[in-house]
């Protein structure tokens, strides 16, 4: 699969998660895409201070994404 069809399937994904996320206040956007298998994300508002936001990342995040895109191995959140 290509580059292009790989973000736009983590794009989905994260339109998928992102009302689940506004609902607590907070937001995620994409950041990069590494060798086609590792996503880094940045959450904003609530979800940086949020003492549950690791657990979101891989319940929620990383399981949508790797619903809409099976290929990616791992995602990561990164600072801003």
């Amino acid at each position: 699969m290509e580059t292009k069809e790989i973000e736009e399937k983590v794009l989905i994904a994260l339109d998928e998660i992102r009302p689940f996320l506004a609902s607590d206040g907070g937001d995620i956007s994409l950041v990069s895409i590494e060798k086609d298998s590792l996503v880094k994300v940045q959450l904003h508002g609530a979800c940086v201070s949020c003492t549950v936001n690791q657990m979101t990342l891989k319940t929620g995040v990383e399981m949508t994404i790797k619903k809409h895109a099976p290929e990616i191995e791992k995602v990561i959140s990164v600072e801003s």
